[in-house]
């Protein structure tokens, strides 16, 4: 198996650089690692202060994460924060962040990869994001003694650690010092394989959504438009979500704030046309008269998290599709939420919120209906505003169970 490992990470090296000729993100991957070792002696050269090394793999990773690297940034200041990515898509939007002292992309895991990049960085502590597990890193760092820590880790019971044919994959996981888990299914499924070093933490996600609900300023704009109406908000919507929603905005007597997934000036013409009820776009808000609008269309990026605290009611975007977006962000303020009923199931949250009461999956316009028919009643849509604002509540504080473990491990005497 270990043969089979390494000749599969041979596979995916020669199939990116193959991929990088004509595929713009593999070529990203790739010319992104040229010259990495260089690039990173170079950049740690000068420094004496002890290094914690966060790997993410990408941006969705990266927002687990971040939470912990605000928190070492608080709190052990005199550490230095090396973070890497395998993905572009977290790279290319992170690699000036300002919470990170170094940003690198991590080079594939060879045996002399894992040996060097370790050598150079001489992390005192290597923490992982959530399903980042390699063979040789992680075998490297605990013969050198160096504490792994995965954080926000999810266990589902017909992954390979969990059958019979896992031996190898088991053995990367008992690499790790101490995981600190989503939920109780993970743990005991770590427990049936004989791994005990675990702590049920939940998500540091909903740390960081909460931190941001919490600092969100006023939308003037929004303000005015909602006025003393009930507004549904739809966040990061496809194509496939609006399909569904468009009889039901053309129809309910509601406002509606649409934040697309992705902002075309194509798709938001195609999408006021197909609205018989009158429309604005937020660009357009102060000269088209806001309050008249029953739907207000979001034609800019980063407003989203600002928008659901405007909303009775939440549909969040993307089961239809690739996967459901955030849901955590819409929980924060207490709402029933919708969504897709194709893509949602390895979304913890979502099924959480299901079982609750507090999430309602939608197959098509005459579910939407009949669902929203439901929530519309007091009883119904109380409880669950109830259950979504509770979830988040007992689900908070996973960063500070992190790091109350790191700060026994780095400042224990003798580290």
């Amino acid at each position: 198996m270990k043969v089979l490992y390494n000749i599969s990470i041979f596979l995916i090296g020669f199939g990116l650089r193959f991929l990088s000729l004509f595929n713009p993100k593999a070529r990203e991957f790739v010319t992104g690692r040229r010259q990495i070792f260089p690039k990173i002696r170079e950049a740690l050269k000068d420094n004496t202060a002890p290094v914690i090394w966060l790997h993410c793999a990408s941006l969705g990773e990266f927002e687990q994460g971040r939470p912990l690297l605000e928190a070492f940034r608080r709190e052990l200041p005199s550490y230095k924060i090396f973070l890497t990515f395998f993905s572009p898509s977290g790279y290319t939007v992170r690699k000036n962040s300002s919470g990170a002292d170094y940003v690198f992309y991590l080079p594939l895991d060879t045996r002399k990869n894992a040996k060097k990049f370790i050598s150079i960085v001489k992390p005192t502590m290597a923490i992982f994001v959530k399903y980042e597990f390699w063979y040789h890193y992680t075998r490297i760092l605990k013969k050198r003694k160096i504490p792994v820590i995965s954080v926000s880790s999810i266990f589902r019971k017909n992954q390979l650690y969990f059958r019979k044919t896992g031996n190898f994959n088991r053995r990367i996981l008992k690499n790790i010092t101490h995981f600190f888990v989503q939920n109780g299914e993970s743990l005991e499924l770590l427990r049936s394989i004989d791994i005990y070093n675990a702590t049920l933490s939940g998500d540091t996600r909903f740390d960081r959504v909460r931190k941001i609900v919490d600092m969100a300023e006023e939308v003037p704009i929004v303000q005015r438009f909602k006025g003393n109406d009930r507004v549904f908000v739809v966040g990061s919507a496809w194509q496939e979500d609006i399909d569904v929603l468009m009889p039901f905005m053309n129809e309910e007597k509601l406002k509606f704030i649409i934040a697309p997934h992705e902002i075309h000036q194509h798709q938001l013409d195609a999408l006021q046309k197909s609205l018989v009820v009158k429309s604005v776009l937020y660009s357009q808000a102060d000269e088209d008269g806001v309050e008249d609008a029953t739907v207000l269309i979001i034609d800019n990026v980063g407003m989203l998290s600002r928008l659901y605290r405007y909303g009775e009611f939440a549909f969040v975007g993307g089961a239809y599709g690739k996967g459901l977006h955030n849901i955590l962000e819409a929980a924060c303020y207490g709402m029933p939420i919708l969504f897709g009923d194709k893509n949602y199931e390895k979304f913890q949250e979502a099924m959480d919120l299901i079982n609750r009461g507090g999430a309602f999956p939608v197959r098509d316009y005459p579910d939407l209906k009949k669902k929203f028919e439901l929530l519309n009643t007091p009883e119904t849509f109380q409880l669950a505003c109830e259950v979504t604002r509770q979830y988040v509540t007992e689900n908070t504080g996973a960063t500070e169970k992190v790091m109350d473990y790191c700060r026994q491990v780095l400042l224990k005497p003798g580290v």
